[in-house]
């Protein structure tokens, strides 16, 4: 995949769970309209009210292509609905970026079994 887009949520930490669950449908709809999910991230311990989904693309133009699919996909547009019903999400913000060589999947050296 050569570029991957970035989205940047900021939630109502109250609303934690509808995220989660709003994410994990993602889970079958992204993957369907032809994206590579890498995943939704909720927040863990710090800042509690921004999350982040990422999904790769081999290009702009396999980005377009399915963002017209997931117009027409039944399951994307109830998810889109239930996200505006339940207003979970006050802002979301998208960039387009791209992995630098060597730095992506790169496997811990650290002898994790000491400890």
């Amino acid at each position: 995949m050569s570029i991957t887009c970035f989205i940047r949520y900021e939630i109502d930490p109250f609303q934690r769970d509808a995220f989660k669950a709003y994410a994990e449908n993602w889970g079958q709809i992204i993957p369907r309209c032809g994206g590579h999910l890498i995943g939704y991230f909720l927040p863990y311990e710090g800042t509690n009210n921004v999350a982040w989904g990422l999904i790769a693309f081999d290009s702009l133009a396999t980005y377009e292509a399915y963002r017209a699919r997931l117009k027409s996909d039944e399951g994307g547009h109830a998810n889109f609905t239930m996200a505006q019903e339940k207003k979970f999400i006050l802002k979301e913000e998208r960039s387009f970026v791209e992995v630098v060589d060597g730095t992506l999947g790169v496997e811990s050296v650290y002898p994790w079994s000491v400890l």
